[in-house]
């Protein structure tokens, strides 16, 4: 499942509580962004 997030309201939203459409049913907002997973930095030795 992906979650997107509300560039206005910043809430969490997921790909089926959107529908076809590409906006936020909290605010209406046409702008959203994919949230990013943390990264690791790994050292060499």
């Amino acid at each position: 499942m992906v979650k997107y997030t509300c560039f206005l309201c910043a809430k969490k939203i997921g790909t089926e509580m959107m529908g076809k459409r590409v906006r936020c049913p909290y605010c209406g907002s046409k702008v959203l962004y994919k949230s990013r997973s943390v990264t690791t930095k790994v050292r060499a030795v």
